[in-house]
C-alpha cells in the first residue's frame, strides 16, 4: 500500500520494494487461506475501539482509509466484496490470490520495481542500506525509506522480528514483541483428555474474565481444545487481556459457561431432576444436551465430590474455572503486539530526527506498537498506516502536491 501511494507521484519518484522472500505477499496469501477477511462493516466508533490503547494513534489513519475505502480500493482492482453474517467483509470469491495478482500487476505497470530475496541487514556508516541476497551483500542509497517489516508471528513467511535489534541499536524506541490473537497452555490437561479431545471445538459457550486491573471480558462464541490448552476465535478475542494478566500475575483464570443460554437456576433444576438408573453422563445429555467435550471438560476439571454434588456441578457448568499458565510461542500467533512505539514517531510515522538516521525512515504495518482482534481490523490498519508513511515520505521529497491517491 505504501508503494502504491508513492507511485501515484508518477515519474517524479522511483519506488523499489525490497523483500526477503522469494515472492510477494506470503502472509497476505495465508490470511486468505480460509477466506480473505479484508475489513469489517461495523460503524466507525466501534471499529476504532477494537484497537485498544493504540486507538488515539490509529484513529486519524483509519478515518482517512476506513473500511469503506478498503472496499472501494478492492473494487478498483476489479474485486467485488460482500459482507458476511458476522459483519466481516470478504472478496466475492473469498480468495486472496486473484486480488494480489491484480494488485501486483497494477503496481508494476505504475513503475514499482520489486527486488526479491533481499534480506535487509541494516545501515552502513554512510547510510547505505545493506541487503544479503543469493549473490552476496549489496547496498542501496535511498532518499527516503518506508519500513514495513511485520511483527514476529509466522517467521517462515518473512516476519521474524529480526529488525527489532537493528532499530533499537539506532536508538529507536521499540516495545518487545509479544504474541497476540494467540492460544494458551492450561493447567490440568490429562494425557487422556489431550489425546481424545485435542482439535475438537467448544461450541455455543461463553467465557468471562476480569483481570487484576478491573478490565472485563465477556462474550459468547466458540474455541478449540489443543494438546496443551485452548485456542480459537473466542480465546483470541480475549488474548490481550489474558496475556497481560499472565505477565503480571503468572497466570490468568477465566470462567467457562458451557450453557450460556440457560440460567443457573434452569441448569440446577435439570441437574437435580431424578435420573433413576441412568449414568450422570446420560442424565446431563438427556436433560441439558451436554455431551462430548463439554462433559469431558467437567470430568477433567472437577473432583468426584464436586461432580456428585448437584449444586456445585450446576455452578461449574455455568462458571467452570480454567487456569492459563502461558501464551503459546509468538511464532504460532496470528499476529503480534509490541513494536515501534508511536511516541518515537511523528504524525507521518517518521522516526524522530534525533535518532540520527542518515535518511528519513518511516514505519508502517504490524511493526508498529498496536494490536487488534481478527475480523479485518489487522489488514485495514496495515493498509491505512502504509498510506500515511508513504505520504510522509512524499512530503519530505516535496512531492505531496502530486499525490493523486
Amino acid at each position: 500500500m505504501a508503494a502504491e501511494t508513492l507511485a501515484a507521484a508518477g515519474s517524479a519518484v522511483q519506488v523499489t520494494v525490497y523483500d526477503a522472500m522469494p515472492s510477494v505477499g506470503r502472509k497476505f496469501l495465508l490470511a486468505g487461506k480460509g477466506g480473505l477477511n479484508l475489513t469489517h462493516s461495523e460503524r466507525f466508533e466501534p471499529f476504532v475501539s477494537r484497537y485498544g490503547q493504540a486507538r488515539d494513534s490509529l484513529q486519524p489513519m483509519l478515518a482517512d482509509f476506513s473500511a469503506q475505502h478498503v472496499q472501494g480500493w478492492a473494487k478498483g482492482l476489479g474485486i467485488d466484496t460482500f459482507v458476511g453474517s458476522s459483519g466481516r467483509v470478504f472478496p466475492a470469491d473469498m480468495k486472496a490470490a486473484p486480488l494480489l495478482r491484480t494488485w501486483l500487476y497494477r503496481l508494476r505497470a505504475s513503475g514499482v520495481q520489486f527486488c526479491m530475496r533481499h534480506r535487509w541487514l541494516g545501515w552502513e556508516g554512510d547510510g547505505a542500506m545493506t541487503f544479503i541476497t543469493p549473490n552476496g551483500q549489496t547496498q542501496f542509497q535511498a532518499d527516503a525509506v518506508v519500513l514495513a517489516l511485520g511483527g514476529g508471528s509466522w517467521a517462515r513467511l518473512g516476519s521474524d522480528g529480526a529488525w527489532v535489534s537493528v532499530l533499537a541499536a539506532q536508538g529507536v524506541d521499540v516495545a518487545a514483541l509479544v504474541p497476540s490473537n494467540c492460544g494458551f497452555d492450561v493447567q490440568g490437561w490429562t494425557p487422556f483428555f489431550a489425546g481424545k479431545f485435542a482439535g475438537q471445538p467448544f461450541k455455543s459457550v461463553a467465557i468471562h474474565f476480569t483481570d487484576s486491573q478491573g478490565r472485563h471480558f465477556s462474550r459468547k462464541g466458540e474455541f478449540v481444545a489443543t494438546a496443551t490448552g485452548v485456542e480459537g476465535s473466542l480465546i483470541y478475542a480475549a488474548s490481550s487481556l489474558l496475556r497481560d494478566e499472565i505477565a503480571r500475575s503468572r497466570s490468568a483464570t477465566f470462567t467457562l459457561d458451557l450453557l450460556p443460554d440457560k440460567t443457573l437456576e434452569q441448569v440446577l433444576q435439570e441437574v437435580v431432576h431424578p435420573r433413576g438408573s441412568r449414568s450422570l453422563s446420560s442424565h446431563l445429555k438427556s436433560r441439558l444436551g451436554l455431551d462430548g467435550i463439554k462433559t469431558a471438560m467437567l470430568h477433567e476439571m472437577l473432583t468426584k465430590e464436586t461432580i456428585n454434588d448437584a449444586a456445585q456441578l450446576a455452578r461449574a457448568i455455568k462458571a467452570l474455572p480454567v487456569k492459563l499458565l502461558r501464551a503459546r510461542p509468538i511464532d504460532e500467533a496470528i499476529s503480534s503486539a509490541g513494536g515501534v512505539r508511536f511516541e518515537g514517531l511523528n504524525a507521518q510515522l517518521r522516526v524522530n530526527a534525533e535518532h540520527k538516521l542518515a535518511h528519513p525512515v518511516f514505519c508502517a504495518g504490524e511493526m508498529l506498537d498496536w494490536e487488534a482482534p481478527t475480523g479485518g481490523y489487522l489488514l485495514t490498519a496495515c493498509f491505512a498506516s502504509g498510506r500515511v508513511a508513504a505520504r510522509g515520505a512524499m512530503a519530505h521529497l516535496g512531492l505531496l502536491e502530486t499525490f493523486q491517491g
